[in-house]
Protein backbone atom coordinates (compact mmCIF):
# COMPACT_ATOMS: atom_id res chain seq x y z
CA UNK A 1 0.00 0.00 0.00
CA UNK A 2 1.48 3.68 -0.84
CA UNK A 3 2.13 5.71 1.58
CA UNK A 4 0.00 8.76 2.27
CA UNK A 5 2.23 11.78 1.74
CA UNK A 6 1.05 14.86 3.56
CA UNK A 7 1.79 17.73 1.32
CA UNK A 8 1.18 20.91 3.24
CA UNK A 9 3.41 19.22 5.96
CA UNK A 10 6.75 18.96 3.55
CA UNK A 11 6.01 22.46 2.40
CA UNK A 12 6.23 23.66 5.59
CA UNK A 13 9.06 21.35 6.00
CA UNK A 14 10.55 22.98 2.83
CA UNK A 15 9.89 26.42 3.85
CA UNK A 16 11.31 26.18 7.49
CA UNK A 17 14.89 24.71 5.60
CA UNK A 18 14.09 28.14 3.24
CA UNK A 19 14.02 30.47 5.99
CA UNK A 20 16.68 28.91 8.08
CA UNK A 21 19.15 29.46 4.54
CA UNK A 22 17.78 32.76 3.91
CA UNK A 23 18.37 34.01 7.65
CA UNK A 24 21.48 32.49 7.84
CA UNK A 25 23.03 33.15 4.30
CA UNK A 26 20.33 35.82 2.83
CA UNK A 27 18.03 35.26 -0.10
CA UNK A 28 21.35 35.20 -2.74
CA UNK A 29 22.47 32.29 -0.61
CA UNK A 30 18.71 30.66 -1.24
CA UNK A 31 18.98 27.85 -4.00
CA UNK A 32 16.64 24.68 -4.66
CA UNK A 33 20.32 23.02 -3.97
CA UNK A 34 20.51 24.61 -0.78
CA UNK A 35 17.46 24.28 0.89
CA UNK A 36 17.32 20.47 -0.04
CA UNK A 37 20.64 20.02 1.87
CA UNK A 38 18.96 21.93 4.23
CA UNK A 39 15.48 20.29 4.42
CA UNK A 40 17.44 16.96 4.15
CA UNK A 41 15.32 16.31 1.10
CA UNK A 42 15.97 15.87 -2.80
CA UNK A 43 16.54 19.30 -4.84
CA UNK A 44 13.50 17.01 -7.00
CA UNK A 45 11.40 17.04 -4.26
CA UNK A 46 11.81 20.93 -3.91
CA UNK A 47 11.04 21.59 -7.22
CA UNK A 48 7.76 19.16 -7.22
CA UNK A 49 6.51 21.91 -4.62
CA UNK A 50 7.51 24.65 -5.28
CA UNK A 51 8.34 25.22 -9.21
CA UNK A 52 10.20 28.73 -9.00
CA UNK A 53 12.33 30.81 -5.89
CA UNK A 54 9.68 33.36 -6.14
CA UNK A 55 7.14 30.47 -5.46
CA UNK A 56 9.33 29.33 -2.07
CA UNK A 57 9.77 33.01 -0.73
CA UNK A 58 6.18 33.75 -1.06
CA UNK A 59 5.39 31.04 0.78
CA UNK A 60 8.04 31.24 3.34
CA UNK A 61 6.75 35.04 3.60
CA UNK A 62 3.29 33.46 4.05
CA UNK A 63 4.66 31.23 6.95
CA UNK A 64 6.59 34.27 8.31
CA UNK A 65 3.14 36.49 8.28
CA UNK A 66 1.18 33.40 10.21
CA UNK A 67 3.77 33.14 13.24
CA UNK A 68 3.27 37.54 13.21
CA UNK A 69 -0.22 37.51 13.42
CA UNK A 70 -0.65 34.88 15.94
CA UNK A 71 2.02 36.77 18.45
CA UNK A 72 -0.24 39.76 17.61
CA UNK A 73 -3.52 38.43 17.88
CA UNK A 74 -1.78 36.66 21.72
CA UNK A 75 -0.24 39.95 22.67
CA UNK A 76 -3.40 41.73 22.28
CA UNK A 77 -5.49 39.32 23.92
CA UNK A 78 -3.46 39.90 26.83
CA UNK A 79 -4.74 43.62 27.02
CA UNK A 80 -8.39 42.62 27.67
CA UNK A 81 -11.58 44.38 25.92
CA UNK A 82 -11.32 47.53 24.90
CA UNK A 83 -7.58 48.32 24.79
CA UNK A 84 -6.94 51.73 24.88
CA UNK A 85 -5.72 52.46 21.20
CA UNK A 86 -1.82 53.83 22.03
CA UNK A 87 -1.70 51.20 23.97
CA UNK A 88 -3.20 48.73 21.22
CA UNK A 89 -0.72 50.29 18.49
CA UNK A 90 1.97 49.39 21.26
CA UNK A 91 1.26 45.92 21.85
CA UNK A 92 0.99 45.13 18.36
CA UNK A 93 3.87 47.26 17.17
CA UNK A 94 6.25 45.34 20.03
CA UNK A 95 4.45 41.95 18.72
CA UNK A 96 5.89 42.72 15.26
CA UNK A 97 9.27 44.05 16.12
CA UNK A 98 12.41 41.74 15.93
CA UNK A 99 12.88 42.13 19.59
CA UNK A 100 14.26 38.89 20.77
CA UNK A 101 16.07 36.25 19.31
CA UNK A 102 12.87 34.18 18.72
CA UNK A 103 11.73 36.77 16.03
CA UNK A 104 14.77 37.77 14.86
CA UNK A 105 14.51 34.97 12.20
CA UNK A 106 11.26 35.76 11.06
CA UNK A 107 12.80 39.40 10.52
CA UNK A 108 15.56 38.47 8.58
CA UNK A 109 13.61 36.01 6.36
CA UNK A 110 11.22 39.75 6.08
CA UNK A 111 13.75 41.67 5.12
CA UNK A 112 15.07 39.59 2.49
CA UNK A 113 12.14 39.04 0.92
CA UNK A 114 11.43 43.23 1.03
CA UNK A 115 15.15 43.77 -0.68
CA UNK A 116 14.43 40.57 -3.39
CA UNK A 117 11.15 42.81 -4.44
CA UNK A 118 12.89 45.80 -4.88
CA UNK A 119 14.30 44.01 -7.71
CA UNK A 120 11.45 41.86 -8.55
CA UNK A 121 8.30 43.96 -8.01
CA UNK A 122 5.84 41.24 -9.24
CA UNK A 123 7.16 39.11 -6.75
CA UNK A 124 5.58 42.20 -4.26
CA UNK A 125 2.20 41.70 -5.03
CA UNK A 126 1.60 39.55 -1.68
CA UNK A 127 3.07 42.53 0.26
CA UNK A 128 0.54 45.42 -0.93
CA UNK A 129 -2.60 43.87 -0.03
CA UNK A 130 -1.23 43.69 3.78
CA UNK A 131 0.35 46.64 3.86
CA UNK A 132 -3.38 48.37 2.47
CA UNK A 133 -4.74 46.76 5.05
CA UNK A 134 -2.41 47.56 8.13
CA UNK A 135 -2.29 51.24 7.09
CA UNK A 136 -6.29 51.89 7.46
CA UNK A 137 -6.15 49.68 10.71
CA UNK A 138 -3.79 51.99 12.12
CA UNK A 139 -5.21 55.01 10.47
CA UNK A 140 -8.53 53.94 12.24
CA UNK A 141 -7.34 53.97 15.79
CA UNK A 142 -4.85 56.86 15.31
CA UNK A 143 -6.42 59.87 17.34
CA UNK A 144 -8.10 63.22 15.64
CA UNK A 145 -8.05 61.58 12.20
CA UNK A 146 -4.50 62.06 11.22
CA UNK A 147 -5.09 59.66 8.54
CA UNK A 148 -2.82 57.68 6.01
CA UNK A 149 0.09 59.51 5.95
CA UNK A 150 0.77 59.38 9.61
CA UNK A 151 -0.20 55.54 9.55
CA UNK A 152 2.22 55.22 6.75
CA UNK A 153 4.96 57.15 8.77
CA UNK A 154 4.10 54.38 11.60
CA UNK A 155 5.14 51.51 9.65
CA UNK A 156 8.10 52.96 8.17
CA UNK A 157 9.42 53.73 11.84
CA UNK A 158 8.55 50.19 12.37
CA UNK A 159 10.14 48.89 9.40
CA UNK A 160 13.08 51.13 10.12
CA UNK A 161 13.42 50.21 13.69
CA UNK A 162 13.00 46.27 12.38
CA UNK A 163 16.67 46.95 10.38
CA UNK A 164 18.04 48.65 13.06
CA UNK A 165 17.52 45.81 15.65
CA UNK A 166 18.45 43.18 12.91
CA UNK A 167 21.68 45.23 12.31
CA UNK A 168 22.63 45.42 15.67
CA UNK A 169 22.67 48.84 15.63
CA UNK A 170 19.23 49.40 18.19
CA UNK A 171 18.89 47.15 21.53
CA UNK A 172 15.14 45.93 22.42
CA UNK A 173 15.07 48.72 25.11
CA UNK A 174 16.28 51.82 22.70
CA UNK A 175 13.74 50.31 19.69
CA UNK A 176 10.48 50.80 21.84
CA UNK A 177 11.86 53.93 23.96
CA UNK A 178 12.02 55.39 20.27
CA UNK A 179 8.48 54.00 19.45
CA UNK A 180 6.99 55.01 22.40
CA UNK A 181 8.88 58.67 21.52
CA UNK A 182 6.67 59.01 18.10
CA UNK A 183 3.74 57.17 19.77
CA UNK A 184 3.70 59.72 22.34
CA UNK A 185 4.06 62.72 19.21
CA UNK A 186 0.64 61.15 17.62
CA UNK A 187 -1.05 60.53 20.57
CA UNK A 188 0.36 63.50 23.53
CA UNK A 189 2.71 62.43 25.90
CA UNK A 190 -0.78 62.32 28.96
CA UNK A 191 -1.91 59.46 26.87
CA UNK A 192 -1.82 56.05 28.31
CA UNK A 193 0.60 53.25 27.62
Amino acid sequence: MPKKVDHQERRTLIAGALMRVAADQGLEGVSLRHVAAEAGVSAGMVQHYFRTKDEMMAFALSVVRERSQIRVTEAIARLGADPPPRLLLRTMIGALLPLDEGTRDDGRVALAFLAYTAVRPAAASSLREGTRQLTEFIASVLPDGRGDAAAAGLLALMEGLGVYLLGGQYTAEQALDALDAHLDLLFGASAEA
